[in-house]
């Protein structure tokens, strides 16, 4: 019996499984991108530079997969993102607006 016989199912059962989980994952990281986007206009709604805002609350969002609530403070809502730090020394700062 062949490796590719249409007599052994495993095999013609693989690149169906592996489209599942491809479409499964696409369809969970295109849910992610739009809770973070709408969770990002609110946080980044005053900011003075707008687009660098919802650049990083995007990177921290995906990241940590949430946001903290309102335009200001409220870090201790998500660890994760509280908790994320660029730079070192005296340059570290917090990362996530």
């Amino acid at each position: 019996m062949t490796l590719f016989s249409a007599r052994n199912p495993r095999i013609l059962l693989l690149p169906l499984l592996i489209g599942l989980l491809l479409a499964s994952y696409s369809q969970m990281a295109s849910s992610q991108s739009a809770f973070c986007g709408e969770k990002c206009k609110v946080r980044c709604s005053k900011a003075s530079d707008h687009d660098r805002c919802l650049r990083y609350c995007g990177v921290c969002c995906n990241l940590c997969g949430c946001v903290p609530s309102g335009t200001y403070g409220n870090k201790d809502e998500c660890p994760c993102y509280r908790d994320k730090y660029t730079g070192v020394g005296q340059r570290r700062r917090p990362k996530c607006p």
